[in-house]
């Protein structure tokens, strides 16, 4: 009978065990640079035409006119930006826009989260299960198709004016938020509702009190979508609001557009003050976005 050497033994296992933890080099090693290399040019789509704003923004007419538009300006003309603010009615058209996304903002965190609450926590139920699959289909109902309607209706109703658009931003966003709600709602457990009735909650409390500051990441990531949807739309308000003197900025910014074509200076320099504030609320709460979308996927 023959036994092998302890020592022989154990220095097979641990060269078995270092050649298990090492990382295996496969024909998929290069995609990494590949996957890089594509997403560079991509983002040279968003960051082109961006540094294009910029630069023209900082250029006096002479410049803006004269010579390749990525030239760099010099001496910077910071005076696009106060001409553009007095010639937009910036101001005005900046409260207007946001009114109209802080509204639509509230409407779609409180709407969609009692929605989705009510949905999820009666999945039995055909009328709830048949009311999550109808608001679904209505993502893929585009607002060109009711448009007609939908004037109609703000006119007779007298909401053809910053608050009706607020609300059909509401009403249209609804689907997608009840979406992404109702995916996180699954991933809380329902010992935690159960143990705050036993303490005498009632289920609004229980909503409030522990459901709603567990959707915080949902919460975020509803928010902003909800804010770019809304300070970004430019079909809508152009169509509800009768009023031209009450209309958010994209509005705005196509009128000036037309009556001042050649000025591409204040032009470029209003694009970024209306971009500035959805480039802020991004960059912070990113992190957010991604991590309830993420949680909300996975659980």
């Amino acid at each position: 009978m023959v036994t092998a050497d302890p020592a022989t033994v154990s220095s097979i296992s641990r060269g078995d065990r270092r050649r298990s933890s090492a990382p295996r080099r496969g024909p998929l090693r290069g995609s990494g640079w590949g996957l890089t290399a594509l997403l560079a040019l991509a983002s040279l789509t968003v960051l082109v035409p961006l540094y294009f704003a910029v630069v023209m923004a900082f250029k006096t007419p002479e410049q803006a006119v004269a010579g390749t538009g990525f030239a760099l300006p010099w001496p910077l003309n910071w005076a696009s930006f106060a001409d553009a603010w007095t010639l937009t009615g910036f101001p005005r058209a900046f409260a207007v826009s946001a009114l109209v996304s802080v509204v639509s903002v509230a409407g779609c965190l409180l709407l969609a989260s009692w929605a989705s609450y009510a949905i999820v926590r009666n999945w039995g139920r055909r009328l709830f299960r048949y009311s999550y699959f109808y608001l679904l289909a209505a993502m893929f109902i585009p607002f060109p198709v009711v448009a007609l309607p939908q004037v109609k209706l703000t006119a007779v109703l007298a909401l053809d004016n910053p608050v009706g658009v607020a609300l059909l931003h509401v009403m249209f966003q609804l689907s997608f938020s009840v979406l992404l709600y109702s995916a996180f709602l699954r991933s809380i457990p329902l010992e935690l509702e159960e143990s705050a009735r036993m303490d005498g909650a009632s289920t609004w409390q229980v909503f409030w009190k522990v459901v709603f500051p567990l959707l915080g990441p949902m919460n975020a990531t509803v928010g902003i979508f909800a804010f770019l949807a809304s300070w970004n739309d430019f079909m809508m308000p152009s169509l509800i609001t009768a009023d031209q003197s009450l209309q958010t900025i994209p509005v705005v910014q196509k009128i000036f557009q037309l009556a001042f074509s050649t000025d591409y200076n204040v032009a470029f320099a209003s694009y970024l003050m209306a971009m500035a504030p959805t480039i802020l609320v991004y960059v912070l709460a990113q992190r957010w976005v991604m991590s309830g979308v993420t949680r909300g996927a996975i659980k």
